[in-house]
């Protein structure tokens, strides 16, 4: 006769599910403290690109959760706009210049801007849902280019933060952006890595497999996306605020197609498997877009091409597929 097969106990799951929430803060932490220690050490250009790259790879990560459910978006541009307009707008106009305060009112300018459109949107599936969200990202960006309150074309510019009251040193403030938005980008990465290995998060994966069926067993496809595109918001916000103060500068250019598109290439690159290979994938991004622009001004587009064709044809399942286990989320 044969063996029974052993079932994990009622509190096994909730037991697993804890240990790995912790491994995961605890991966989180230590990736923080090397990238703080190695930023201080590191030349300010390079501090500079992976501040970029992290604000970049939030907006991202948003998409890979997007992914997960079996669409893509293509107009995560707008979002990205919004959080960086918000947090410069507050910043000139209102006078609140706290960092960690405009980071945060860009993430949730981002969530009232999506909030209307999330139910139109969860409805569509496809090429439908990338085209929609498409629409919406050109049509922010002609309104930014034709209203001069905004700054019109030129856009307009935003002043040194402070943080938590205090005034940057001059000598050290792209090192305490570059620890601020790394470690925005960190906790919301374990907060992501908690989320999708959730009920929820789990529901979504089914979602991409077979609609019909997660019905049937009592689920709400819509509403798995609705909350997935507000989640995906809520990070591109935090993005676009934490990339304007880095730069100094917001302009329409963060709502048009090809920002949208680079997002999205992040995305592919990293795969939805691993949310430590999306940050991995947008740094990857801006050496290859510097160094390319700096070594084949007219051509660096090509070499970013031929970069992604090479990841999807050796490998399919992104970047993350490297080090995760196959059919893991």
């Amino acid at each position: 006769m044969a063996a029974a097969i052993p079932r994990p106990s009622a509190t096994a799951l909730p037991r697993q599910a804890a240990i790995r929430r912790r491994r995961s803060a605890a991966l989180g932490l230590a990736a923080f403290v090397l990238l703080a220690v190695a930023g201080w050490f590191s030349p300010r250009w390079l501090t500079f690109l992976v501040t970029m790259a992290a604000a970049n790879g939030l907006v991202s990560l948003g998409i890979v959760g997007l992914m997960r459910g079996g669409v893509v978006p293509f107009g995560q541009g707008m979002l990205f706009a919004a959080g960086g307009y918000s947090a410069a707008l507050i910043y000139n106009k209102l006078g609140f210049t706290d960092a960690l305060g405009l980071t945060l009112a860009g993430g949730l300018a981002a969530v009232v801007l999506a909030a209307p459109f999330a139910p139109l949107l969860s409805r569509y599936r496809g090429i439908f849902f990338a085209m929609l969200t498409l629409a919406l990202s050109m049509v922010a960006y002609g309104l930014l280019m034709k209203l001069d309150m905004l700054g019109g074309s030129d856009g307009f510019n935003l002043g040194r933060p402070t943080l938590l009251g205090q005034k940057l040193p001059d000598a050290h403030t792209g090192y305490i952006l570059y620890l601020l938005t790394i470690g925005v980008a960190t906790a919301m990465a374990v907060l992501a890595r908690v989320y999708f290995d959730s009920t929820r998060g789990l529901v979504t994966l089914a979602v991409r497999e077979n609609e019909l069926r997660v019905e049937y067993l009592g689920g709400s496809v819509r509403q798995a996306m609705t909350i997935n595109f507000i989640l995906a918001a809520f990070c591109g916000g935090l993005g676009g605020a934490l990339a304007v103060m880095s730069l100094g500068h917001i302009e329409p250019q963060f709502s048009f197609w090809t920002t949208s598109g680079e997002f999205v290439f992040v995305a592919i690159l990293a795969g939805w498997q691993s949310v430590a290979a999306v940050f991995l994938a947008s740094t990857v991004l801006e050496v290859v877009r510097s160094f390319s622009s700096a070594y084949f001004p007219n051509t660096w587009q090509l070499a970013l091409g031929l970069f992604l064709l090479f990841v999807i044809r050796f490998l399919p399942r992104g970047i993350g597929s490297l080090w995760m286990k196959r059919g893991k989320g």
